[in-house]
């Protein structure tokens, strides 16, 4: 069994409530908007990070992160990307089972057509009224479950 941690827009702030919630993950995925490079280098001291880039991720530090990427984990296939609006493969037909975005800041999760959709929400500066929170997914063998937690 494995458990990933997904955070999206940070915007430049790591919550300690964040890393406390990212403690004991075996991967971390960041949806983007991340912010800065110091964020990276705090996950990464954490578990293995797979991040990509957001639409607000224009600094020299992120011009090596990609806008998507694949991590597989046990038997399922997760893909990251910031933008949902920005998808350019058909998940299901790749054998994606998870899908983690950002951007919205709206945390949400979903299954459409055997794939699920998961926004772990803005763990960074408050938007809005919309909630701080992070998510994870926990991966045993083919078989993948979510959920989002409201950390303030």
């Amino acid at each position: 069994m494995h458990r990933i941690g997904l955070i999206s827009d940070t915007h430049g702030l790591l919550r300690p409530e964040a890393t406390a919630f990212l403690q004991g993950c075996d991967f971390i995925v960041h949806g983007g908007d991340i912010g800065s490079a110091s964020i990276l280098q705090a996950l990464a001291a954490i578990a293995p990070l797979t991040v990509v880039r957001g639409n607000n991720d224009r600094e020299p530090w992120a011009d090596g992160i990609g806008e998507s990427e694949f991590l597989k984990v046990g038997g399922v296939v997760i893909y990251a990307i910031h933008d949902l609006s920005q998808i350019d493969i058909d998940p299901a037909g790749a054998g994606v089972r998870v899908v983690v975005s950002g951007h919205s800041h709206k945390p949400k999760i979903e299954e459409r057509d055997g794939v699920l959709y998961v926004n772990p929400g803005s763990a960074g500066p408050r938007r809005f009224k919309l909630p701080i929170a992070v998510a994870e997914l926990i991966v045993d063998g083919n078989a993948v479950s979510a959920r989002i937690v409201e950390l303030v």
